[in-house]
């Protein structure tokens, strides 16, 4: 998924540096802050400073980077100036040693003065050997940051530098990039919402190997998660196709026929507007507090209009089929019609190829099923299927806003942005 640059302009992040292996892994991280647009600022602890140097740092950030060497009073070169200065901070990689101090509000590297002085949400990617990560008292330590204001992003479990397997592992830097920006672009509307997006171009098995389909790739629904991820949304995401690396805290689900999404669909609307789970086998149940407004549903999924009438078992073989195989094919049942929308707010997503009728059919979507707003896709030389970019016609009730072509993010952003003034 393509990031926009712009996604972080104005933004300014303190990141912090502490002593782990996984410290090189950091100049990636500022890396994707720095082409998101964000303004960076680096702070090292002596031990940092042992697995690489601070110009490295100062290379990508463009920044002087501050340690205990060099901290000055008579600018902002400070750790109260420049947590000032911040809008979060980011400690990645958070060692053992640095996460029992913070825990216990000692601050006697210029990091931990820093995140002592900072009142806002601090982001912190552990990362040590797994039997010092599962110590009770880091474990101890990292419940007691996470009820004072600071967001903890989990280990992995893979390979560590001490050359056995096991958790301990930092977050990969683009894990880490999005759970930032969630903290910085995140707001009242979307936050603790729950929100259902359907993706992808569904499947329906003609037998164990031919299936029929259509070319959606899911990149819309995908970036529509990523989105509402960003602003805060609780999403559940039902797709045939993902796109890699989303956010690990994006709930998925993986379907592959129309009426396996309806299935998933129907309990997650369900959920979501009740928060009880009639099929604990399906999804998560919701978490208290998630409930209390009202849900969405974006339909961008691309769900087959007839469905084989007989699929069969195995492999039909050519030589029973003969010359010509003509497939029976049946009208598929409609969804988003047949769904029940009373009490969540939908948005359908229409995919045209005729400019003249495009927006007429749109509009007969909006009358006919029940939904809220249409977003009109027009496919064309210019915009094909599986593209990064997209234009969109938002088209309501009351209104009809043309979104031009974007990379899918950016545009995602625009629609749900639009999606809350229904």
């Amino acid at each position: 998924m393509l990031i926009p640059t712009n996604l972080l302009d104005g933004k300014k992040i303190l990141l912090g540096i502490t002593g782990s292996i996984a410290a090189y892994k950091s100049l990636e991280l500022l890396r994707l802050y720095i082409k998101a647009g964000a303004d960076v600022r680096v702070v090292m602890t002596p031990s940092a400073k042992k697995f690489i140097a601070p110009l490295s740092f100062e290379a990508l950030s463009r920044n002087r980077v501050l340690d205990d060497t060099n901290e000055s009073w008579a600018d902002d070169f400070n750790h109260i100036k420049i947590s000032q200065w911040a809008d979060v901070i980011v400690i990645a990689p958070a060692s053992a040693n640095t996460i029992a101090k913070l825990a216990n509000g000692l601050a006697d590297t210029i990091l931990t003065q820093c995140a002592l002085a900072f009142p806002g949400v601090k982001l912190i990617a552990p990362s040590a050997n797994t039997h010092m990560i599962q110590n009770p008292m880091i474990q101890a330590s990292l419940k007691m940051l996470a009820i004072a204001n600071y967001d903890v992003v989990s280990t992995q479990t893979k390979e560590l530098a001490c050359e056995t397997v096991g958790d301990g592992a930092m977050a990969e830097p683009l894990e880490i990039f999005w759970n930032t920006a969630r903290i910085l672009l995140k707001n009242t509307f979307w936050a603790n919402r729950r929100v259902i997006v359907t993706g992808g171009g569904t499947i329906e098995r003609l037998d164990d190997v031919r299936y029929i389909s259509n070319f959606s790739s899911g990149k819309m629904a995908s970036s529509l998660a990523v989105a509402l991820y960003v602003r805060g949304a609780d999403v559940n995401l039902i797709s045939t196709k993902f796109e890699p690396n989303l956010p690990s805290t994006i709930h998925t689900i993986d379907v592959e026929s129309s009426a396996e999404m309806e299935e998933y669909l129907t309990d997650s609307i369900r959920i979501a507007k009740k928060g009880k789970l009639s099929k604990p086998s399906l999804i998560h149940d919701a978490p208290i507090g998630l409930i209390q407004k009202e849900p969405f549903l974006f339909m961008a999924a691309a769900v087959s209009d007839y469905v084989p009438t007989h699929s069969q078992s195995g492999k039909l073989k050519k030589e029973i089929l003969g010359d010509t195989w003509d497939i029976a094919m049946k009208k598929n049942r409609d969804i988003i019609a047949s769904c029940n929308k009373e009490g969540i707010k939908t948005i359908a997503f229409k995919a045209e190829m005729d400019p003249i009728t495009a927006t007429q059919n749109a509009k007969n979507l909006l009358e006919n099923k029940g939904v809220d707003a249409v977003c009109l896709n027009i496919i064309n030389n210019n915009n094909r299927f599986g593209s990064d970019s997209n234009a969109i016609d938002f088209i309501s009730k009351n209104e009809t806003i043309s979104f031009a072509t974007a990379d899918k993010l950016t545009l995602s952003l625009s629609i749900i942005d639009q999606a809350s003034v229904l």
